[in-house]
């Protein structure tokens, strides 16, 4: 910021005189365009974003079903919620793919991008890797009733090589290491793309001059890769971080359509979580609950994205 400063103010006294009293013009237009480009987005947000928050918010207070008045619960939704062992059990594994899925990712994209810096095609590799993540996640869930079904492709293979007993994929206790396990494999070449695109932009000089020095594969990747392309990295953490709470259709269909009528208690997430307490149509809706569970999913993601942001703080490197 100092050395842009200093960089402004030399550019100014560069100007030719009556330079800055013709420009004055533009700037004060510039400025009254501010708010007609800026009121709409902000109309926007307000209608679709903080309107919904705060409605969300309000309700979490109450009892209510949808359809008869509102009863005043005070923080009753949220003492219910501590009490909730399916609200714990959908929070344990929400934060399970925020760390354990987190950390596979992003030693799978730090390990492909070291890899395919100097590979030839890397850009066609590179978008072969991409596109599991534009695919529906849905897909993924049907894909995993053919191979993972008692009668599917993977167990027909087992069956082939002699293993009589072959693992219940779908059962309650494995679907949800299968669920992260396609995380990861659906996710990491999103973070690849991303995080290739800084380190294409890291002169070749640096790893040059360091391979001269001697620095092996993980020294240039400590020293070089990971401080230059440090910000996109950062960006990347925060985009996981609002993603793993948002998991929801892949765990209905991977969870649910291939076991029972809904996914295994063990496999919620706060979203599924949410939906199955507000949407199931089985029980009276409880949307004070429901809202209650939303707010706090919400805080708990602030305050990990903050504490996050703090921690990958750092100065930033110029080269």
């Amino acid at each position: 910021m100092t050395v842009l400063t200093a960089g402004r103010k030399q550019a100014q006294a560069r100007q030719p005189p009556g330079a800055a009293g013709r420009d004055a013009p533009l700037a004060l237009g510039r400025r009254r365009l501010f708010w007609p480009f800026v009121i709409p987005a902000l109309l926007f947000l307000a209608v679709f974003y903080l309107g919904p928050l705060l409605f969300g918010l309000w309700t979490s207070f109450h009892s209510w079903d949808g359809y008869a008045a509102m009863e005043w619960n005070g923080l009753g939704s949220y003492r219910a919620l501590v009490d909730d062992p399916y609200f714990r059990t959908s929070m344990v594994n929400t934060f399970k793919i925020l760390v354990l899925v987190g950390l596979a990712v992003f030693v799978l994209a730090f390990a492909l991008t070291m890899v395919l810096r100097e590979m030839a095609g890397k850009r066609f590799v590179r978008a072969v890797i991409f596109f599991p993540h534009i695919v529906n996640a849905m897909v993924f869930g049907v894909l995993a009733g053919f191979l993972f079904n008692p009668g599917g492709l993977v167990n027909s293979a087992l069956a082939g090589l002699g293993v009589d007993d072959p693992p219940k994929w779908l059962g309650s206790g494995n679907v949800f290491l299968l669920i992260m396990a396609t995380m990861v494999c659906t996710s990491t070449g999103f973070y690849v793309a991303i995080i290739m695109a800084a380190v294409d932009n890291i002169p070749g000089y640096l790893y040059e001059d360091a391979e001269l020095a001697g620095a092996g594969a993980f020294r240039r990747f400590w020293h070089i890769t990971l401080p230059l392309s440090w910000d996109v990295v950062t960006v990347c953490a925060v985009l996981w971080t609002i993603s793993s709470v948002k998991v929801f259709e892949l765990v209905l269909v991977f969870g649910g359509t291939f076991t029972t009528s809904a996914p295994p208690i063990e496999t919620w997430t706060s979203a599924l979580y949410i939906y199955r307490n507000a949407f199931t149509g089985s029980d009276v809706p409880q949307f004070g609950t429901v809202c209650a569970a939303g707010i706090t999913s919400l805080l708990l993601v602030a305050v990990f994205t903050a504490l996050l942001r703090r921690l990958m703080r750092r100065d930033p490197v110029e080269y």
